[in-house]
C-alpha cells in the first residue's frame, strides 16, 4: 500500500486546503448520511460487517447501522441468474432502514468483496457513478478487528461509500461533495507504511476514479479529468490481475462516463469525447450481455442513445440517429412500463422525439406514427391529473407531428388531430397563466386552421 499511495501522491492526488467557503460550510452544515452495512456472506464465526460499521461510524457524516437478521446471501456470488434477488433483496433492506447507501460483503477466498447499493441505482435521476457490480477488495484478514484495518484503506472505504451515494438533494450533494474533497486530500497526504498486494491495485485504482470523478464531474479544468483517466487506466493497466471480467466491464463503463462528463465541459473537442465515450461504452456492453447483465446493458444503451443524439447534432450524421433511436429500444426492451415505470417514461419520451427527428429528416410517415405511439406511452405516466405541465407539452408535440403530416401529405385528417391535440395543450397552459406557451399555441392554432381552410 505503501509504494501505491507513494505512486499517487507523485502522479495524481493533490491535497486540496480548506478554503474559507469550506470552514463555513463545515460549520453549518449538519448532514449525517445513512448508511447500512449488511452482514457479510463469510465464514460463520467472522464479524467482518460488524468490523465494517464500527470503522464508518468514526467517520464524519455518517450514521451506519449493522443489519444482522440472518437470509440466504447466495445471491451475492453476482452471477447473472441471481441478479435480480441481489436488486430486490437490497432495495428492501434500504426501503426498511430508510438507507443512502447498502453495503454488501461477500468473502473470496482470503479476500471480501464489497459492493454498493443504492436506492434508484437503475433509474435516469442516479447522480452517482459508482454501480452495484463494481467491487472492492480487502485482505479479509483485516476485518478481524478494527484496530488491523489500515487509515488509507478506511479512508478509501470510507470515500466509495460517499462516492456512492445518490440524492436529488441540492444540500445534500453540496456535502458530498465536501466530505470528498476531504477525503481526497487525506488520501493524497497519509503517510501510513502498512503494505498491500499489487493484485489489489485494479479495485483500489477504480474507486480512487470514482472517487476523484464524483468530486470533479463538474469541473471545468482539464487536469482534473485527465487525473480520473490516468487513474481508470492505471486500473486497466492491471486487468491481469481481475478474475472477474464483469470488472473490466465496469472500468470501461467508468471510461464512457468520464468522456461523456467531458463532452459536458467547456470541451474544445466535443466530438472526440463522444467517441471516445461512445467506444468505451460499447467495450462495457460486450462484458454485460443484455441477457446475463440486463440493467447494466440498458443503461448503458441509455447513455449511447443521448451520446449518437448528440454526435447527430454535432455533425448530422444521420446513422448517429439512426443509432440513437435503437439503443433507446434495447433500453425500452429492459426498462419495463412494469418495474421502472419512471425510467420507462423517460425513454418513451426521448423515443417520441428522436423519432419525430428521424421522421422529418426521412420524410417517412410510418416513423412519424411510431413517434406519436411514443409520445402516448409517455402519457401512460405521465397523467394530465399528475403532471399537467409536462403532459400539455406531450399534447404540443404530438399536434406538431400531425400538423408535419398534414403539410406534407394535404390530408385534412391530420390537421384535425393537430388542432385537437394543440387545444388540449392551450387549455392547460391558459389555466396554469403560461402566456409564452400559451401565445405559442395560439399561434400553431391560427396556422393549422389557415392550412385547413386551402385543403
Amino acid at each position: 500500500m505503501a509504494q501505491i499511495l507513494e505512486f499517487l501522491k507523485k502522479t495524481f492526488l493533490r491535497p486540496r486546503p480548506q478554503s474559507d467557503d469550506d470552514l463555513m460550510m463545515e460549520n453549518h452544515l449538519n448532514i449525517n448520511f445513512n448508511i447500512v452495512v449488511a452482514e457479510f456472506l463469510d465464514i460463520v464465526e467472522s464479524t467482518g460487517g460488524e468490523t465494517a460499521s464500527s470503522l464508518l461510524k468514526k467517520c464524519e457524516g455518517l450514521s451506519v447501522i449493522y443489519y444482522d437478521k440472518p437470509f440466504d446471501k447466495s445471491f451475492l456470488n453476482l452471477e447473472s441468474r441471481t441478479l435480480f434477488d441481489l436488486v430486490d433483496k437490497g432495495q428492501s433492506i434500504l426501503d426498511d432502514s430508510s438507507a443512502d447507501v447498502l453495503i454488501w460483503g461477500c468473502r473470496e477466498g482470503d479476500k471480501i468483496r464489497l459492493n454498493f447499493q443504492t436506492s434508484s441505482q437503475y433509474e435516469v435521476t442516479n447522480d452517482s457513478f459508482v454501480t452495484l457490480m463494481d467491487s472492492l477488495y480487502f485482505p479479509a484478514s483485516f476485518f478481524t478487528n478494527a484496530s488491523s484495518f489500515p487509515t488509507p484503506l478506511i479512508n478509501l472505504l470510507y470515500g466509495a461509500v460517499i462516492a456512492s451515494i445518490n440524492t436529488e438533494d441540492k444540500t445534500k450533494q453540496i456535502q458530498k461533495k465536501y466530505l470528498l474533497k476531504k477525503i481526497i486530500a487525506k488520501l493524497s497526504s497519509d503517510t501510513s507504511t502498512k503494505s498491500i498486494s499489487f493484485e489489489y491495485m485494479p479495485y483500489i485504482m477504480n474507486f480512487l476514479g470514482l472517487i476523484y470523478l464524483s468530486y470533479c464531474a463538474k469541473s471545468e479544468t482539464e487536469q482534473d479529468f485527465k487525473i480520473v483517466k490516468s487513474l481508470f487506466d492505471t486500473a486497466l493497466s492491471h486487468k491481469d490481475a481481475v478474475k472477474n471480467p464483469l470488472h473490466l466491464g465496469c472500468l470501461h463503463a467508468h471510461l464512457g462516463q468520464l468522456y461523456s462528463c467531458i463532452s459536458q465541459s467547456n470541451s474544445k473537442r466535443p466530438i472526440n469525447s463522444y467517441r471516445n465515450a461512445i467506444y468505451n461504452y460499447q467495450l462495457a456492453q460486450k462484458y454485460f450481455g443484455k441477457y446475463t447483465y440486463p440493467y447494466e446493458y440498458g443503461l448503458i444503451s441509455y447513455r449511447l442513445s443521448s451520446l449518437f443524439y448528440n454526435y447527430w447534432k454535432q455533425k448530422e450524421d444521420l446513422q448517429a440517429l439512426r443509432d440513437s433511436v435503437f439503443h433507446l429500444r434495447e433500453a425500452e426492451k429492459i426498462f419495463t412500463y412494469a418495474l421502472f415505470p419512471g425510467l420507462w417514461a423517460q425513454i418513451e419520451g426521448n423515443l417520441g422525439y428522436y423519432l419525430s427527428l428521424l421522421s422529418q429528416t426521412t420524410s417517412s410517415y410510418e416513423i412519424a406514427e411510431l413517434a406519436i405511439a411514443a409520445y402516448k406511452n409517455q402519457q401512460k405516466i405521465i397523467t394530465e391529473k399528475r403532471e399537467p405541465l409536462l403532459w400539455a407539452k406531450i399534447q404540443e408535440s404530438i399536434g406538431d407531428i400531425y400538423y408535419r403530416l398534414g403539410k406534407k401529405s394535404a390530408d385534412r385528417v391530420y390537421f384535425e388531430e393537430a388542432l385537437e391535440y394543440f387545444h388540449d395543450s392551450l387549455y392547460i397552459f391558459e389555466n396554469m397563466n403560461f402566456s409564452k406557451d400559451s401565445q405559442r399555441l395560439t399561434n400553431s392554432i391560427a396556422k393549422t386552421n389557415q392550412a385547413l381552410s386551402y385543403h
